[in-house]
């Protein structure tokens, strides 16, 4: 099947190693990258991109590598995709930026329009648009917390949610991500996670289990916010068991809590429908989108009831890059993308050729405990055999033999254990195969 969005004009969609993965010219690139940019910054694969669109990388060595990461779930619609790029170069010529707090533009507000559309649920909604998914789940909060008069939050065991002072707070992982930076803001709680393949509970038991945390150790009446990813992202990908999202806004909804859905990974068709809480028609109060939103342009959204998002006072919510006219005009080109290739249909389609390799396999790997995910949001949990040990170690293993094939992988997990699998929707299904044939030449040679 061919790519149903083009990309990088001319790009050849293939594989082509002419050099070793990092090239000299990468490795030169690294070097004054080492020389200048702070060591914190880390990079997973240093290779240094001179262009890329549908599902390939070409670095400054002429490698061409597939991607299997999208940037981490950004370039959804592909790196260059022509109604992105169309849109960015029109609002470029006409102007950059008057900082929508101060003179407003339509972009900003057709945006808003448009998240009001195609966001879980029939009600009145409102948007504030910002700069990363970070800024995004902070802002609900506070939106929640003025709604509610209440100030405490609670997040789940394995959630990722940012690393601002706040998200750090409410993310889980300590290495890299909260390790020396405390103190963190106070009144967030954590309660545990439905995690199928080690609690083995059905969704209902496990929200039950989840709500009991709750109610004994903060109070429903003190939650201001229950802040959940639908499918958590860097915590490994984690399908709750089905039953446990639904339950969960029941008890919400029954307490006055605000439900805040981080949707910030798993939005904009990546997992085969708009946005993850479709798939059991969960209708959060709050959705917070990032990433996929446009196309590869910085830009991020707190959508939710209209009372809600009206209960801040005016100032309350903005920023000087908020809703930037050029990401805003990015936005618009990246879901009419979305919406003329049919990309949630896509991402189905590309869910189940990746299962149906990942099931095969793991019939010759037991070291994969699980495989799991939604549409193109896949993913694997590596352990020990026979036991839900975890086994980061095979999993550096097979990702560096990936890196140096030519293939872009990520891993992910609380342990580092889980590869996750997110290919730009504009990818084929030719790529797709072969990117997945070095995968399983990966696990045969570390075997």
């Amino acid at each position: 099947m061919s790519s149903p969005v083009s990309g990088g004009p001319g790009l050849p969609q293939q594989r082509r190693l002419v050099t070793a993965v990092p090239g000299p010219e990468s490795a030169a690139r690294f070097a004054r990258k080492k020389a200048y940019v702070a060591d914190g910054v880390s990079t997973a694969l240093p290779v240094f991109v001179a262009a890329a669109g549908g599902g390939v990388l070409l670095d400054v060595d002429g490698n061409s590598l597939i991607d299997l990461g999208s940037g981490i779930a950004v370039t959804t619609v592909g790196n260059a995709a022509p109604e992105v790029v169309r849109r960015v170069q029109e609002q470029v010529a006409a102007f950059t930026h008057t900082c929508f707090m101060v003179t407003p533009y339509d972009g900003y507000v057709d945006v808003c329009e448009t998240l009001a559309d195609l966001t879980p649920g029939d009600h009145a909604k409102k948007s504030a648009l910002l700069n990363s998914g970070a800024e995004a789940v902070e802002n609900a909060v506070k939106i929640a917390r003025s709604a509610t008069g209440r100030d405490a939050v609670a997040v789940f065991d394995h959630a990722y949610h940012g690393r601002t002072n706040l998200t750090m707070a409410m993310t889980a992982k300590n290495m890299p991500y909260k390790h020396r930076f405390g103190p963190f803001a106070g009144e967030v709680y954590r309660a545990p996670m439905s995690y199928p393949l080690r609690d083995g509970m059905s969704g209902e038991d496990a929200a039950a289990r989840a709500i009991d945390v709750l109610d004994k150790q903060v109070g429903a009446e003190n939650l201001a916010a229950v802040a959940i990813e639908p499918i958590q992202g860097e915590g490994g990908f984690i399908v709750p068991a089905e039953g446990f999202l639904p339950a969960l806004a029941e008890w919400t909804r029954a307490n006055g809590i605000v439900l805040i859905a981080d949707e910030i990974q798993s939005g904009f068709c990546r997992t085969g429908t708009w946005f993850a809480c479709d798939h059991e028609g969960v209708v959060p109060d709050l959705i917070t989108t990032a990433k996929g939103i446009a196309g590869g342009m910085p830009l991020a959204a707190v959508t939710g009831r209209a009372e809600l998002m009206d209960s801040v006072h005016v100032g309350g919510l903005g920023g000087t890059y908020g809703g930037n006219p050029v990401a805003c005009a990015a936005a618009l080109g990246a879901i009419e993308e979305m919406r003329r290739h049919d990309l949630p249909g896509r991402a189905t389609a590309i869910g189940e050729l990746i299962r149906s390799r990942l099931l095969d396999l793991a019939d010759r790997h037991p070291v994969i405990a699980d495989v799991r995910g939604r549409g193109a949001m896949m993913a694997i949990e590596l352990c020990q055999p026979g036991t839900v040990t975890p086994d980061a170690a095979r999993a550096a293993a097979v990702s560096s033999y990936c890196h140096q094939q030519g293939v872009v992988t990520l891993t992910c997990g609380t342990w580092g254990n889980v590869f996750r699998f997110l290919p730009p929707l504009s990818i084929s299904d030719d790529l797709l195969h072969e990117a997945f044939d070095v995968v399983a030449a990966g696990f045969d040679a570390t075997a």
